[in-house]
């Protein structure tokens, strides 16, 4: 069955603005004491639990989640607002960003009240990191072909199998996995899968780093052997996840952080061709920014759906795809803008570093968050083309 597409005109509310002016301030006043560079920080790992600490005390993360868990309920679209101004400057929010945008609404919706008091506060704090298993070897993005089993004991479920594209797994404190418990039906492959909170400290857990062309080991291989999870732990609906799992991805795929990874680029470009560019420069220029904002609406759109309650599978998926070509297009086009611009090489100095380090990172994209194989099979699905 068909379904429509739709973006709605949202526009950010007065508070969102008035919490943006906040959120700069902060990140001045972090940028002036030393603890992160914006010009260097992109080809740093982006991982400080110091930061991630200050900005839970600010009430910056779970900032959409109910007050008795340590959230502030405030909208998304205030929430999309402190995303994108992190991601403007490159800011080390990778203790706690999985925990924020797509783990803690999980166990808000499928955990027990203990877990949910336990855990919930740390994440807010910035005390507390996760990360996602869902795609595994030999299956990629294709989330219902996972052969990962837990099979069923007295007290609980035994974890085997692997998960890759773990990112930052080495750091985490627990995963939510999806696991297969039953096989797939003849009608319904995506019939068998359940989720599961694990903690990564647990007998029977590897993680194993994936080096990339970066010099980077952000990816990993989880591999799970005879891993004991108590039965509590068990997130929602026995063999019934791939609705709980589609539905998360609405938060994975959709903010800004999906079209901003090597926004830097940009930023760095606008300084390197000055203020009055040539007519080829600004016309380049123009068409960067031009499709930047695009993909902002679309993305602020999305947020004002989840706001409303809705879950906007398919519009988060396009913004992931489209997001991610431009991202990856992005560094290739400012290095040809750049090539013949007249300015002093003190004055592109952070340019020409950090244009190899986003020339490198850019094959990545295309597997974090979704395939473009796999994005489009969805989005194809959702118009009754397939």
């Amino acid at each position: 069955m068909s379904q429509p597409i739709r973006f709605d005109p949202i526009r950010l509310p007065p508070e969102a603005e008035v919490l943006r002016a906040e959120v700069r301030a902060f990140l001045a006043e972090e940028i002036a004491a030393g603890h992160f560079d914006p010009q260097t920080s992109p080809m740093q790992d982006g991982f400080d639990r110091d930061f991630s600490r200050r900005v839970g005390q600010r009430g910056w993360i779970g900032m959409t989640w109910p007050k008795r868990y340590g959230g502030q309920e405030r909208s998304y679209l205030e929430r999309y607002v402190v995303t994108e101004e992190f991601r403007a400057v490159s800011a080390p929010v990778r203790a706690h960003f999985t925990a924020d945008r797509q783990s803690g609404p999980v166990l808000l919706k499928y955990a027990s009240e203990e877990i949910k008091m336990d855990i919930l506060p740390r994440i807010t704090r910035g005390e507390c990191g996760f990360c996602i298993g869902l795609s595994e070897p030999n299956s990629g993005s294709d989330l219902f072909a996972a052969r990962a089993k837990a099979e069923k004991t007295a007290r609980g479920f035994v974890l085997n199998g692997s998960k890759v594209w773990t990112t930052y797994a080495q750091c985490a404190d627990y995963m939510i996995g999806l696991f297969r418990t039953s096989l797939p039906t003849d009608d319904n492959r995506r019939h068998g899968l359940t989720q599961f909170l694990i903690d990564l400290k647990s007998d029977g857990v590897a993680i194993n780093p994936i080096g990339n062309m970066a010099g980077g080991a952000d990816f990993n291989e989880v591999v799970f052997t005879d891993c004991f999870v108590p039965a509590a732990h068990q997130l929602g609906e026995i063999d019934g996840a791939w609705k709980q799992a589609t539905s998360e991805l609405a938060y994975e795929r959709s903010g800004p952080e999906r079209f901003l990874e090597t926004a830097y680029i940009l930023t760095e470009l606008t300084r390197t061709l000055g203020p009055e560019p040539d007519r080829r420069e600004a016309e380049g220029l123009g068409r960067l920014v031009a499709q930047l904002h695009t993909l902002r609406r679309m993305s602020v759109s999305v947020n004002g759906m989840l706001q409303a309650g809705h879950e906007p599978v398919l519009e988060g998926s396009l913004v992931k795809d489209l997001g991610t070509i431009w991202q990856q297009i992005l560094p290739t086009k400012a290095r040809d803008l750049a090539a013949f611009a007249e300015t002093a090489p003190e004055e592109r100095a952070a340019f020409d570093a950090l244009l190899p380090h986003a020339l490198r990172i850019a094959p990545k994209l295309t597997i974090q968050g979704g395939t473009t194989e796999i994005l489009r099979g969805i989005i194809a699905r959702g118009l009754g083309l397939r």
